[in-house]
């Protein structure tokens, strides 16, 4: 048994859909999350300040008894991942190769779009992961940079978002796609706004549940789960706003947050 909390970091608001995910699975597990406000979004950073801002959250986390860690941010998990892993001596989770394992397992007609930051389609990552397991799959991939500030500034429905929403959705709808990974996991809250551009028989995959899923396979494999009879807390930390960051995350979470507050890193 292992009472210590999970460590989740994103660069802003979206990895509380995962934080969300897991509580719901798993509330005897503690959670101590951190959302990079400051510095958001990585989505137009290079891969070296990606790489120095995740190690510096890293090390906040491991500082606060995180016994995993999970990089609940698609640009890290694709630039920065494998570092992390080298840097750190606990798990290390990313969001990217659960969620390609449930697309694949979704598409009928082997049609797979991405959404993402720029960072994040550009590295590939998905593309690569995804024709690893079975190269016949056609996926069509979009950068969508405004989904981000859309999100934290809480504009995910309205006149401006599905406008910018059509314009970005466009052109992977006429690829005949089935199937589309929200390849950041702030689009969660963009879903609704989504669906309605992309119609019924599209399907999306929010990666927040198959992480979690994946999250309960490894506490449970390597005997580091908290004890049954505990019931789990939450401690939020931002590095900027945290008033904003406390009005959004009623959304993002259902219900208000009872621990936050400011940090600086360096």
């Amino acid at each position: 048994m292992n009472n210590n909390p999970i460590g989740i970091f994103d660069s802003g608001l979206g990895g509380l859909t995962v934080v969300k995910a897991i509580r719901n699975l798993l509330p005897n597990e503690s959670v101590i999350y951190l959302g990079d406000t400051a510095r958001v979004p990585y989505g137009n950073k290079s891969q070296k300040t990606i790489k120095k801002y995740s190690f510096q959250i890293v090390d906040f986390l491991i500082e606060n008894g995180a016994k995993i860690i999970i990089i609940a941010c698609n640009t890290a998990s694709a630039l920065a991942i494998e570092d992390v892993k080298k840097y750190i001596e606990i798990p290390v989770i990313g969001v990217i190769d659960p969620g390609v394992e449930t697309a694949i397992n979704s598409t009928r007609n082997k049609q797979i779009g991405v959404i993402g930051t720029t960072a994040t389609i550009r590295s590939m990552e998905y593309e690569k992961k995804i024709k690893a397991t079975d190269p016949s799959i056609n996926v069509v991939s979009q950068s969508c940079p405004l989904f981000v500030p859309l999100v934290e500034e809480g504009w995910i429905d309205g006149t401006i978002a599905e406008d910018i929403a059509k314009i970005y959705l466009q052109p992977i709808i006429s690829e005949n796609i089935d199937t589309l990974i929200l390849g950041c996991t702030h689009y969660p809250l963009l879903k609704p706004l989504l669906q309605s551009q992309l119609g019924n028989k599209i399907k999306i995959i929010d990666s927040a549940y198959p992480v979690a899923n994946k999250i309960e396979e490894l506490i449970t494999s390597t005997k580091i789960q908290s004890k049954k009879n505990l019931k789990g807390t939450l401690s939020c930390f931002t590095t900027d706003l945290l008033s904003q960051f406390e009005s959004i995350a009623k959304r993002f979470l259902d219900g208000p947050i009872s621990t936050a507050a400011t940090i600086t890193l360096e």
